[in-house]
């Protein structure tokens, strides 16, 4: 058995465990959880999304991101407006208040992954993007043959 300094799985988990406490420490200053701003991250990415669909992309249950949302839309951060294609369905967009927010929290997640990746050659970082990618890809793959999605185990 391996040292858990050692071990792929032990490594991985918690570097990124780390990597969230750092962000988390970070953007505490902002007044935004790192959810949310995740949520609000996923909203610039994929703009126009309907809130069933952004929960699929985030891989969250719908209350989980009605909550989220929420909350969000009470600070002033988004507004929810009816969708064009079917009335029962809601967008939530970004409010020009979070435009400038978004910026500050991908600032933030530089840092992190700057004070992360310290030491850490330019052609390193590239291969160790490489395999991480390849590491997805077949877990995505083996997820897609078994037919599981999501985080539910569904």
């Amino acid at each position: 058995m391996r040292p858990p300094d050692r071990s792929f799985g032990f490594l991985l988990y918690d570097s990124a465990r780390l990597l969230r406490r750092d962000f988390d420490r970070r953007a505490r200053a902002i007044g935004l959880t790192r959810a949310q701003w995740s949520v609000l991250s996923h909203l610039n990415r994929y703009e126009g999304v309907n809130q069933a669909t952004l929960a699929d992309l985030m891989e969250l249950q719908p209350i989980t991101l009605v909550r989220l949302l929420d909350r969000l839309e009470e600070a002033g951060w988004i507004v929810r407006t009816a969708d064009p294609k079917d009335r029962r369905s809601r967008v939530p967009q970004l409010t020009d208040k979070a435009r400038p927010v978004l910026e500050r929290m991908q600032a933030l997640a530089a840092e992190t992954r700057e004070l992360a990746l310290a030491g850490v050659e330019a052609e390193e970082r590239e291969r160790l993007l490489d395999a991480l990618q390849k590491i997805r890809a077949n877990l995505a793959a083996r997820e897609d043959e078994t037919g599981s999605t999501g985080t539910d185990g569904r």
